[in-house]
């Protein structure tokens, strides 16, 4: 194994990060049983934030892409729909967290 660091350009770094993105994607569709409010605790963004993050890349690129178009493409589907398959209501104790760390969202 070499000890250099690999080239790479600017097309196959956008390459890599667009194939990385989709394999996150693919990990939150199935993982369902990670609820949103969980992401937000543990790690500051969940699924709304990357569906609005991809609406705001979207934008600069002068595409102007729905808030609910962005949720289906991050969900896999409309997100009213997998929220009555997959979201449940956040006890007493997430809510807590996640109001304690707000400022940091």
């Amino acid at each position: 194994m070499s000890d250099q660091k690999p080239e790479i350009d600017e097309a196959m770094r956008t390459e890599l990060e667009a194939a990385t993105f989709r394999r996150l994607l693919a990990h939150l569709r199935g993982r369902t049983d990670v609820q949103n409010i969980d992401l937000m605790n543990l790690a500051g963004f969940c699924r709304n934030c990357l569906s609005n993050w991809y609406r705001d890349a979207a934008g600069e690129k002068g595409v102007d892409l729905s808030r609910e178009d962005a949720r289906e493409i991050v969900y896999g589907m409309p997100y009213d729909e997998w929220k009555a398959k997959h979201q449940s209501a956040a006890d007493a104790g997430q809510k807590a967290v996640f109001e304690a760390n707000k400022p940091a969202h």
